[in-house]
């Protein structure tokens, strides 16, 4: 069979003016900024983020506000046992070539999910819009999953819907008293130190006894008005952070070449 060449004419075709164009890199027009998590966490330089040079009206620092950077709660605290959480920093200030940044919310990673979740036990979740003491409406979902009880032969413990009700209500309750009594600085840390699911734990025991307690995620649905000092008040100072990247620029070659002629040591067996 013959193939039919020619046919298509754009792929033969070369466009205009394709020989004099420069081949320009497109990091030449970008800054890198430093994003800085807020205080209350042990490693505070959480990574760089780029963005477009100054130009006409669009500037820099405007189109950086409001990014959101998803971070693992194991590098911000620097301990693999929190490589369960992850949590979003959204950034509300830039100071100089730093990215100011405010807790967003946190969430459970789905591969922890999945391991949670098996066969002869209930699972309930529960959900409630509550308010800070500084005005940030935050919506938390809290899980959890039932446990066997003490004496018990029965090979699976699932509970009743009665009692998943009041397992609810009581898992919203606690909630609200701790997240209403506190401001923002103050909740995160409750979030990210268990302190919630721990007594979520000791307050259901008389209801049905639980396990797998967690705060699976939480969202801010509104902040107040941007305030700096307060957001200063959380960061704390940051010009003392200053990012230090490790780059691998390799050995001068003189030495290079002096390793490659050393002579080497004979191998026995050698002739």
């Amino acid at each position: 069979a013959r193939m039919a060449v020619g046919k298509n004419k754009r792929l033969t075709k070369s466009k205009k003016g394709g020989k004099g164009k420069k081949i320009i890199d497109p990091f030449k027009s970008k800054l890198r900024y430093d994003v800085i998590a807020p205080q209350y966490f042990t490693n505070r330089i959480v990574g760089s983020t780029i963005v477009s040079k100054t130009t006409g009206n669009k500037i820099a620092s405007e189109n950086l506000k409001n990014r959101v950077f998803q971070v693992s709660l194991a590098d911000l605290k620097g301990n693999e046992e929190f490589s369960f959480r992850n949590v979003k920093l959204r950034a509300e200030e830039v100071q100089d070539r730093r990215v100011l940044t405010n807790f967003y919310g946190v969430q459970l990673t789905v591969d922890k999910l999945r391991s949670l979740v098996r066969k002869w036990q209930t699972l309930i979740e529960a959900h409630t819009d509550v308010k800070t003491q500084d005005g940030y409406t935050l919506r938390v979902f809290v899980i959890g999953f039932t446990s066997k009880r003490q004496n018990s032969a029965r090979k699976t413990y699932y509970a009743k819907s009665s009692q998943v009700r009041q397992i609810r209500k009581k898992m919203r309750n606690v909630v609200r008293d701790h997240v209403t009594t506190s401001d923002l600085k103050n909740v995160v840390e409750k979030f990210l130190n268990n302190s919630i699911e721990k007594q979520i734990e000791t307050v259901t025991k008389s209801v049905y006894p639980l396990q797998n307690v967690y705060i699976r995620k939480v969202k801010v649905l509104r902040t107040p008005k941007f305030d700096i000092n307060k957001l200063m008040d959380i960061q704390g100072d940051t010009s003392t952070l200053v990012a230090i990247r490790k780059e691998d620029v390799g050995a001068p070659a003189e030495e290079a070449a002096e390793e490659e002629a050393a002579p080497q040591e004979p191998v026995v067996g050698d002739n």
